[in-house]
């Protein structure tokens, strides 16, 4: 109960602060490039269409189940899940889903710092004029001496780091509620900017079919279970993000109004980007298919061939810093609460702990690109194999974990408790979907992203 108290009193006073954090935790670079190439891959509306239908019946589910554990626990993930497990009377084994999201978060943090810093090396590269009239080659080349420099790659991640400890250190009201209330809508802003200006300069029309033009055909197996995981990773689910920020939500709020606001939020971010990167894309006969080489080599290359593109690129990479940052927040909250809850220590202590370690976990990505790319780990380089344990094995397993403890061990009456404001209509619904269709779902997710890897192994 005096956790319970505490956590109110510093929590926040109104939803918008939880919306907009929370939306910060879910906009990443996925919501930049992914959910359009999976778009355009899969059948255009079809595939949004069908990213939606698992949004809701299978990703927002879990993620009101883990908002809800947040705000019963008043903790950290790893106390909470205790504290929750004892008063459903089931095995203290439970705070392992805590565990994993704590841990999980600092590793996708240790790589995702890596790539945030190209970010913020490319807001100066494209401000110096460097990609103006450059080729494809040249591009290229950039890209990969940046990767080639650990180093100046060191440099650029310790600055991202940087960035978010301040954020977290200030603490929740102080620090991620004025840094989501401030860069949420600045993204915002900058997106419509981005976007309006790839529909004068390049070519709209065909961005436009690429995105929404329905082709069913192309709706099959594989384009269902693309959208069903994406639909799961792009809202941060597993990474103890959602838990931690559950335990600040305020009194007399709607917990899945909060969550569907943010989901709506996430997905026009989703759209936003989209519209703004494929104009110049097929405006200049590029793939759209290209990963994270879209990002940092066609990217630079389409806006260095663009009048003011010079500008607008770095416009563009300070759109992508700003997202990476809210998401970096997210992702280092949990671990910095349980370390500072834990051991009592001075809550900016605590975040300085967790981006040295960090900090040393991200030397494993860095030098995965130049000094360790003669590394293989099961078939896959340093930061790939980073990628695929977190990605694929911890997020997955952790947010079934969820599904099942708050679907089925815990008491409906102690759910009711927490969502009082829902009527009982949306809270039945809620629970059958948890149960039947969204614990369901995630294991398909993790088994379907499984399955190359043990094919693979078995053949071997």
């Amino acid at each position: 109960m005096n956790n319970h108290y505490k956590s109110r009193r510093r929590g926040w006073r109104r939803s918008w602060s939880f919306v907009a954090a929370t939306t910060g935790a879910t906009i990443g670079l996925g919501n930049l490039w992914k959910f359009s190439y999976l778009a355009g891959e899969n059948g255009g509306a079809a595939f949004v269409l069908a990213y939606l239908i698992c949004i809701v019946v299978v990703a927002m589910p879990v993620m009101i189940a883990e908002v809800v554990l947040g705000s019963r626990g008043r903790s950290n993930p790893v106390s909470t899940m205790q504290d929750v497990s004892l008063e459903a009377g089931a095995s203290s084994s439970w705070q392992l889903i805590g565990w994993l999201g704590c841990i999980a978060g600092l590793l996708v943090l240790s790589y995702y710092s890596v790539i945030a810093g190209w970010s913020f090396a490319y807001v100066g590269k494209l401000l110096g004029g460097e990609f103006v009239a450059a080729s494809a080659q040249l591009s290229g080349d950039m890209f990969n001496n940046l990767l080639a420099a650990p180093a100046l790659l060191m440099q650029w991640q310790a600055f991202f780091l940087l960035s978010i400890l301040l954020v977290v250190a200030l603490g929740v009201r102080k620090g991620i509620s004025v840094a989501a209330r401030l860069l949420i809508p600045l993204l915002l802003v900058m997106l419509i900017a981005l976007a309006i200006y790839s529909s004068q300069v390049g070519d709209f029309k065909a961005a436009a079919e690429f995105l929404f033009q329905p082709d069913f055909s192309a709706l099959n197996q594989q384009a269902l279970l693309d959208a069903l995981g994406h639909a799961f990773f792009t809202l941060s689910i597993g990474v103890g993000a959602m838990m931690a920020y559950g335990a600040y939500v305020p009194d007399q709020r709607s917990i899945t109004g909060m969550v569907s606001t943010v989901v709506l939020m996430d997905t026009l971010v989703s759209v936003l980007a989209g519209l703004a990167i494929f104009p110049l894309v097929f405006s200049l006969n590029m793939a759209p298919a290209m990963g994270p080489g879209l990002m940092f080599v066609a990217m630079p290359y389409g806006f260095g061939n663009m009048i003011y593109g010079n500008y607008f690129g770095a416009l563009f990479f300070v759109m992508v810093s700003l997202a990476a940052i809210t998401s970096g927040v997210a992702l280092l909250e949990p671990a910095t609460v349980w370390l500072a809850q834990q051991f009592r220590w001075w809550r900016p202590v605590a975040a300085v702990v967790m981006v040295l370690v960090v900090w040393l976990l991200g030397l494993a990505t860095i030098f995965s690109f130049n000094i360790w790319q003669d590394i293989d780990l099961f078939g896959m380089s340093v930061f790939s194999f980073l990628d695929f344990v977190t990605a694929n094995l911890m997020l997955p397993v952790g947010g079934f974990m969820t599904a099942i403890f708050v679907g089925w061990v815990m008491r409906k009456e102690v759910l009711r408790d927490e969502l009082y404001v829902e009527s009982r209509q949306i809270f039945s619904l809620w629970h059958w979907l948890l149960r039947y269709i969204a614990a369901p779902g995630v294991l398909v997710v993790f088994l379907w992203s499984l399955s190359p890897w043990l094919k693979n192994l078995f053949i071997e």
